[in-house]
């Protein structure tokens, strides 16, 4: 009965060095989602039809196709085909990154209808033009309230991040298969997995509540 025990415990440090390479894909994959999210939001509320209708026509594809094909499409297909040589680690960002940023334009878009539009009248009125009454008024208020739904995309991500292991990226999930096919020890390497995931979106939430709570409007919250 100790020697599952055993096998959690001699190989957790393995398994534990795969949580900066989950860690990274994260972070990576938010960053991006978070450079591509902002600019779709702001197409699809103030741009032009045409343009909406690519920025509708990108959500609609990374919201619409499972992360599993998109992993597969764009590493052993796209990323192929245009002859790009990256790693998995990378690839993996990339894609989780792509599909995030579809997720996360809605979230801001969301954020940017629910600011009255006589704030940008009133930017008009005092001078400003509609780009920097975007930029100036509408936006940080934006980027603020859409704190809480932009925090949960952290644990989406990051659960997205395991499937990444079909690629070959040396993560969480990769290790932990790795080492339960080797000791038959499935049931136990597994439910380690999950406490570490467990662990990290708990600290990470943890640290994202806080920084909400100090960025958060007077006046826009209970």
């Amino acid at each position: 009965m100790t020697y599952p025990f055993e096998v959690v415990i001699s190989s957790l440090p393995y398994v534990l060095g795969g949580a900066m390479v989950t860690i990274g894909i994260v972070v990576g994959a938010m960053a991006l989602g978070l450079f591509i999210g902002i600019p779709l939001a702001l197409i699809q509320v103030y741009g032009n039809r045409l343009i909406k209708y690519v920025a509708d026509v990108y959500v609609w594809f990374f919201r619409g196709v499972p992360v599993l094909v998109l992993l597969f499409l764009f590493y052993f297909g796209l990323f192929s085909l245009i002859d790009l040589n990256i790693t998995a680690f990378w690839a993996a960002v990339l894609v989780l990154g792509l599909r995030g940023g579809a997720y996360q334009s809605q979230i801001f878009r969301g954020s940017i209808l629910s600011i009255p539009d006589g704030q940008l009248k009133a930017a008009e009125a005092l001078g400003m033009t509609n780009w920097q009454g975007i930029v100036y008024i509408i936006l940080p208020q934006a980027i603020r309230i859409a704190l809480p739904g932009w925090s949960n995309e952290y644990s989406i991500v990051l659960k997205d991040s395991a499937i990444a292991f079909v690629l070959g990226t040396s993560e969480i999930m990769s290790r932990t298969h790795f080492v339960a096919s080797r000791t038959y020890e499935q049931l136990p390497m597994y439910i380690c997995a999950g406490c570490i995931y467990f662990v990290l979106t708990w600290i990470g939430v943890f640290f994202l509540r806080r920084f909400e709570n100090k960025l958060k409007i007077p006046g826009y919250s209970t």
